[in-house]
């Protein structure tokens, strides 16, 4: 079952990938500008800023609940418009992605439970597991014209089903207190919204926003991370593989967020999660199990997981590599699936919530795998990444 992209790159995942690539460099800007600010004379000042309480949340959980909500939402919006008519449209297609994706999930998730199996960093495990898009394609967009086009394609393919993968992990077990009644709530909001897709054949986006918002505070108060009712919205919105980019809605929106999201929300969630204090001995923190799962699981389980799920798949003729793709092109796009910062430091909040020290310590080892995978992907498609 051959893996041949049968379509020319479309408009919106070229405007995808050129917002990820910017976006990489403002998040680390803005990642370097956050510890720098810190660990100065203003720290104390610039992390009791994020935890003011502004309308019942603080500053950082609204950051981190209803910013996030909409990169969800982008998230949700860029998977369906794959499920539809990208990458992920045709099986031929989608399977090595989807594959490499499950082993890049599996293969970090086991090495950080095997090092904390029983320990109070269990809940830790899920945050090996996600590839952060925009500074994959940011290294990527450094390459310039040395690595093939599919390459691109098989790496946002497999990021964006990373990330679908994370937020299941999130919804399953990441879950405080359920609320039965707030969550049949804003189940309800969202079958009201398919009914408005599916039935009502409403194309405005009017109600649809007004309505996610609604969905949003119920799941918020449900105990279920309010983040997924973005996802819930983006497959609520109408959208049709057959319609023109002006008549699409879900195709206007994901038109309209890329930006925002990629210059605005993601560099302010850098800025409020990584405050970090860098004290004496902090390399201490990286030699605890859960910082080890970390690392260990980005740099080495990332690059693992993907290929072996990948040789296995080809090597039982489920598929095969693009026309323009090499074995040494899936090593470069697992290492660069090591990069795992926004979705990474979000799962540390949740499973570490209210605990500063194993936050700290947890979010250095991210940025420490980060930029191992980052540079080790970088330097080894720079060696041997020319197209075949």
């Amino acid at each position: 079952m051959p893996y041949l992209p049968a379509f020319p790159l479309s408009k919106t995942f070229k405007e995808f990938a050129a917002s990820g690539k910017a976006g990489g460099a403002v998040l680390i800007a803005c990642t370097l500008a956050s510890l720098l600010i810190a660990n100065s004379s203003l720290g104390g000042q610039y992390i009791h800023f994020w935890h003011q309480p502004l309308a019942g949340l603080s500053i950082e959980n609204w950051v981190n609940d209803a910013l996030m909500a909409v990169f969800f939402l982008l998230i949700g919006l860029e998977l369906e418009r794959e499920l539809y008519n990208g990458e992920l449209s045709d099986m031929k297609n989608a399977l090595l992605p989807i594959v490499a994706a499950c082993g890049g999930i599996a293969v970090p998730a086991l090495i950080h439970f095997g090092l904390n199996h029983g320990t109070a960093s269990q809940p830790g495990l899920g945050i090996p597991m996600a590839t952060d898009i925009a500074f994959a394609l940011g290294v990527l967009a450094m390459l310039g014209q040395r690595i093939p086009a599919s390459l691109k394609v098989f790496l946002t393919a497999l990021a964006v089903m990373d990330d679908l993968g994370a937020i299941v992990v999130i919804a399953l077990f990441y879950t405080a207190e359920l609320s039965a009644a707030w969550l049949l709530a804003a189940l309800a909001v969202f079958a009201l919204l398919i009914a408005l897709n599916r039935f009502g054949r409403v194309m405005a986006l009017t109600p649809y926003l007004a309505g996610g918002a609604l969905m949003w505070f119920f799941m918020l108060k449900s105990g279920v991370h309010a983040t997924i009712a973005g996802v819930l919205l983006a497959f609520a919105i109408p959208y049709s593989a057959r319609c023109d980019d002006e008549a699409s809605p879900s195709h206007r929106l994901e038109h309209v967020l890329h930006k925002p999201v990629a210059f605005f929300i993601l560099p302010v969630f850098a800025l409020a999660n990584t405050g970090i204090v860098i004290g004496a001995g902090w390399w201490q923190g990286l030699l605890s199990s859960n910082s080890l799962g970390i690392v260990l699981g980005l740099v080495v389980g990332k690059p693992l997981g993907i290929v072996l799920a990948c040789l296995a798949a080809v090597g039982l003729g489920l598929c095969r590599l693009p026309s323009d793709l090499a074995w040494r092109h899936v090593i470069g796009a697992g290492l660069l699936g090591g990069i795992g910062f926004t979705m990474s430091i979000f799962i540390t909040n949740l499973a570490f919530a209210g605990q500063a020290e194993p936050v700290n310590a947890a979010k250095m080892a991210i940025l420490a795998a980060s930029l191992v995978s980052g540079l080790g992907g970088f330097i080894w498609l720079r060696l041997r990444g020319a197209m075949v």
